[in-house]
């Protein structure tokens, strides 16, 4: 199991979940150049330890456990995986 962040993010991008993420597995991080220009953050899935510190610190609840995901929402699983690709 993972933790995926949702499209939710995109209108908020707060970055709290990143400083309470014991294995630095969120990123951009806002000292990152890319910060400003990506849409949203992205959770590393082969980082990810599921501890879940990250939900309950996200203000717009855009992260979830990849098998709680809202309908519709499952191909965020890939994306954000993709992220950590390139």
């Amino acid at each position: 199991m993972t933790y995926v962040i949702v499209e939710a993010c995109r209108s908020e991008k707060a970055a709290s979940c990143v400083r309470v993420c014991p294995v630095d597995c969120i990123r951009p991080t806002t000292d990152d150049a890319e910060f400003n220009e990506t849409e949203q953050l992205y959770i590393d899935p082969d980082a990810c330890i599921d501890c879940g510190a990250c939900v309950a610190e996200c203000p717009v609840d855009a992260i979830y456990a990849d098998h709680q995901l809202p309908a519709g929402m499952e191909h965020m699983i890939a994306v954000n995986a993709a992220h950590f690709r390139k």
